[in-house]
């Protein structure tokens, strides 16, 4: 079965994506190169990327990979990833389309990546359960999230964040999210999970408590 065959409902933050450009060089600068280095470290085969932003994985995938399929909502995000897929040296085709309604057949990818994208999708357990639906059995899930706070006075400012002004400023962002949880709940087998804060601030940002790791798609 495929999905994605109707044109997906218009993701536009322009604003935001122009933002998230500017923070990204930064950021990809004092330590996201080597958490991507890691995410991605060991792939091989067909990949789909869900939210690729501006491509910023590109550049990270091993030379084991044999296709990369990145999927890309945002038009500004879109146009940029298409310009990364030009110089990376792996094949990387960037598509329009939607988490929740991805543009593959069932079963047909060994891998799957997220990066700092499972937190704006509207709707978690919709976008997860593509992932599982375009993964073959045994396939893997590399996943690089920022997520809820595990202490419970932090975790209650994010929540309230949530609630008010931090969706709207960042692109649907939302900070509480257990996505640990999700994974599993989506049907997939944690495989391995680091937890971190990053950055390192004196002060640490609602984005801070992340999480990098693995999950195997169950059969």
């Amino acid at each position: 079965m495929t999905r994605g065959a109707l044109d997906p409902p218009a993701v536009h933050h322009p604003w935001f994506a122009r933002l998230w450009v500017r923070i990204a060089a930064s950021v990809e600068a004092h330590g996201a190169a080597e958490h991507r280095a890691r995410l991605l470290a060991g792939l091989s085969g067909r990949v789909v990327e869900i939210g690729a932003g501006t491509g910023a994985n590109f550049a990270h995938y091993p030379a084991a990979v044999e296709q990369v399929l990145a999927v890309e909502p945002e038009p500004h995000l879109r146009a940029l990833a298409v310009e990364a897929a030009r110089r990376a040296a792996v094949p990387v085709t960037v598509v329009d389309g939607l988490a929740e309604r991805l543009p593959a057949d069932d079963g047909s990818f060994d891998a799957a990546v997220v990066s700092l994208v499972l937190c704006s999708v509207p709707d978690q357990a919709a976008a997860l359960a593509e992932v599982h639906r375009v993964l073959r059995p045994g396939g893997r899930l590399c996943f690089w999230e920022h997520v809820r706070a595990e202490g419970a006075g932090f975790a209650r400012v994010q929540r309230l964040l949530d609630r008010t002004v931090w969706p709207a400023v960042g692109g649907g962002c939302h900070t509480a999210r257990d996505t640990a949880a999700a994974i599993k709940a989506a049907g997939f087998t944690l495989e391995h999970v680091e937890r971190f804060r990053f950055p390192e601030t004196r002060v640490p940002s609602p984005t801070a408590p992340q999480i990098l790791g693995t999950a195997l798609r169950n059969r």
